[in-house]
């Protein structure tokens, strides 16, 4: 008769040891709704504003996460160490996921991400849209012409460089162990910080695996970060941001 309480009570312990680091810039029209989402599956979630001009912070604390604020902007990477520092120094987290803030990322998927991590397998695990799907069926869930191209060129830029075999880069959804997340310390504080990311995998000899994932094409998404300008950033980054 109890069953369903303690599975319930296994999956809400399991949930409390993995944290997801939510990195945020002017995103009061869409954070509640992520946060929402987030909650609802009892992960333990740390918010960084990176100097938001609208009510993000606000936003944020009216849910049960942890907010941490830059007083200054210095971008998503900076952002991501930020919430990688506090769980390594002041959690028992297990797993950590990346969750980007523009409505992009499937909640719903982060039970398949975290799965390769908590398992043991791996050290890593990397969210891909092109996994098992084709650039048509890219292209046909909103994905801009452009983009695919810089996506595509990053790619063979990162086998190139690294020796990491990837179908995706600079691809926001992600997970780590704790373990790993300890030998990760970003330095590019912009755009190259997904670059050098797999740079630092590849340098500590990470066990790595790549996730199926779906990623949404909205036209804030694209406003947001998917935008053509924002993927010639992308492009520049990866010739000439990395160490």
């Amino acid at each position: 008769m109890n069953a369903p309480n303690d599975m319930l009570r296994m999956n809400m312990n399991l949930s409390s040891k993995v944290w997801i680091v939510v990195p945020a810039y002017n995103e009061a029209t869409i954070l509640g709704t992520i946060l929402s989402c987030l909650c609802s599956f009892h992960y333990q979630i740390v918010v960084i504003d990176d100097c938001s001009t609208d009510s993000t912070s606000e936003i944020a604390m009216k849910f049960p996460v942890v907010l941490l604020r830059h007083n200054i902007n210095l971008g998503q990477g900076a952002a991501l160490q930020t919430g990688f520092d506090y769980i390594t120094t002041y959690t028992d987290a297990r797993c950590i996921v990346t969750f980007d803030s523009d409505g992009q990322h499937d909640v719903n998927e982060i039970p398949a991400l975290i799965a390769p991590i908590l398992s043991g397998a791996y050290d890593v695990a990397l969210g891909s849209r092109f996994l098992d799907r084709t650039s048509q069926q890219s292209r046909s869930n909103g994905m801009p012409l452009f983009k695919l191209f810089t996506l595509k060129t990053g790619i063979l830029f990162t086998v190139i460089s690294t020796k990491i075999k990837v179908t995706d880069t600079h691809n926001g959804f992600r997970a780590f162990s704790i373990e790993a997340l300890k030998k990760i310390d970003l330095k590019q504080n912009r755009m190259a910080h997904g670059s050098e990311l797999l740079y630092q995998i590849a340098k500590n000899k990470l066990r790595y695996c790549e996730v199926p994932v779906n990623i949404a094409y909205t036209d804030y998404s694209k406003k947001k970060g998917q935008s053509v300008f924002n993927s010639i950033n992308i492009l520049w980054d990866l010739i000439f941001g990395s160490d």
